[in-house]
């Protein structure tokens, strides 16, 4: 089976699609070559009217991107300004994980502007996105992901320099086309398979800022996000078997002899791990044990791997995004937003994308960012602790055995009670010398969905530069 880590971003905004157009302004451009990027296709809309969010400007089209040649990328991206001062207020690019799922769906169910209706005709205000406080873009990548499109099956790419590679390009190609964002302080968030693609984008962009390429833009970078996140698998692995019956929800999602084979199959995962970080063609077959034996058997449980607490039910990801997806494949909502006839239909997640980066899966990319955090970048790791399949146990596991030179005084930190603002008890939290880590209470796979609350002052603590406690 395919085993999709999918993230999802916060929603709000309402209008209906058909009040989108009349003021749209429709720009298409071609073979404008912008960095390493070329602008094929724009749409802006400001103020009233505007598709999920009326209040304020928001951007949707295609950058086309590809890394020296070898593989073409239109990406699509959808973007909002922030409904308090996109003059001063950060920007953030939320990448989605899978690998091979829309940043859309994010858009939709997390931490966007507005959700969608249950009918999949009109959509509704969220009053928690994340656009509240920053200027928010979510991407479609790599190719043939949601609405973005390659050139057939040589398009797909399957492994992080390229991811990284693509997205710097398509960075340089925004920045320059929206010169007015470029002074922004930026942040890079992704959940799930996003703790692969965000600490390779960010690693990318902070290293080619050390040596800036003639006509590339300084992208100023202050920070990273990843929600329940695939960052360190050799550590993150050994934690499945706890999570599944020692978690902090005393539910029990194993029988006692499956719990224990998850447990003697830990040194052996581990070894394929640690050989996959020195041998790229020892990394399917670590892939292929580590799954069988300690995810699979959760999987056959008939719980759901991204929140404990439910059962999957019959859909592919255990949620019914059925109205996220008739909304999105809508003709009015196409045309809002400037998709191409290329795009036959928008898909929660792409497969065949799944299934290129199976030598890519297992992969360490917690080291990307050690000379980040060194040199003042800040990262916040935040994990819903009802979510199996990228558990705070593990995520907060690699975050303690990270070898920086910051390792000593987070690891000396105390674990302290994160509150709300009205003293609500929302998680625990560790940070010192730029590195948050944060055990989200009540959160599954994606917080923003299921506390959109704690998800919201989250964000704002942390891009607001303060401290959590």
């Amino acid at each position: 089976m395919f085993t999709f880590l999918f993230c999802v971003c916060l929603i709000t905004a309402s209008a209906h699609v058909a009040n989108a157009d009349p003021e749209r302004r429709w720009v298409s451009q071609h073979n404008k070559k912008l960095a390493k990027g070329i602008l094929k296709s724009k749409h802006t809309t400001a103020g009233a009217g505007g598709l999920c969010d009326s209040t304020t400007e928001q951007k949707s089209g295609y950058f086309g991107v590809n890394t020296e040649g070898a593989h073409d990328a239109n990406y699509f991206f959808w973007q909002f300004d922030s409904r308090s001062n996109p003059t001063t207020d950060p920007f953030i690019i939320w990448m989605t994980g899978g690998p091979g799922c829309s940043s859309q769906l994010a858009l939709l169910t997390e931490n966007g502007p507005c959700t969608v209706s249950e009918d999949g005709k009109t959509t509704i205000n969220n009053q928690y996105s994340w656009t509240t406080n920053a200027n928010v873009l979510w991407i479609d990548q790599p190719a043939d992901v949601g609405y973005s499109y390659g050139n057939g099956p040589i398009d797909l790419i399957n492994n992080e320099d390229e991811v990284a590679d693509h997205m710097y390009n398509f960075i340089q190609a925004f920045m320059n086309e929206y010169p007015q964002y470029q002074k922004n302080d930026f942040f890079i968030f992704g959940e799930s398979y996003g703790g692969h693609f965000v600490p390779a984008v960010s690693n990318e962009i902070y290293t080619r800022n050390k040596d800036l390429a003639q006509g590339d833009v300084h992208v100023n970078l202050k920070g990273i996000g990843i929600g329940n996140g695939l960052t360190d698998p050799v550590i993150q692995y050994q934690y499945y078997a706890q999570m599944a019956n020692h978690n902090t929800y005393d539910i029990q999602c194993v029988d006692d002899s499956t719990y224990q084979s998850m447990v003697d199959a830990i040194p052996r995962c581990t070894k394929l791990g640690e050989a996959c970080q020195l041998d790229s063609e020892a990394c399917v077959p670590a892939d292929d044990y580590c799954n069988l034996k300690e995810t699979n058997p959760f999987y056959k449980t008939g719980l759901n791997p991204y929140d404990i607490r439910k059962e999957c039910g019959d859909n592919p990801l255990c949620y019914d995004f059925d109205n996220v997806e008739l909304f999105l494949n809508l003709n009015s909502t196409r045309q809002a937003l400037g998709v191409s006839d290329k795009v036959e239909a928008w898909k929660t997640c792409n497969n065949a994308v799944n299934a290129m980066f199976a030598s890519d899966w297992m992969h360490n990319f917690h080291k990307k960012l050690i000379p980040m955090l060194e040199d003042g970048i800040h990262a916040l790791i935040y994990a819903g602790d009802c979510d199996f399949i990228c558990n705070w146990m593990g995520n907060k596991a690699w975050t303690l055995a990270l070898d920086w030179n910051g390792k000593d005084a987070f690891n000396n930190a105390e674990d302290t009670d994160w509150k709300l603002s009205d003293g609500t008890a929302a998680g625990k939290v560790r940070e010192a010398n730029g590195l948050t880590f944060l055990q989200v209470y009540g959160g599954g796979h994606m917080v923003p969905m299921d506390v959109p609350v704690a998800a919201l002052q989250m964000l704002q603590t942390y891009i607001g530069g303060q401290q959590f406690v």
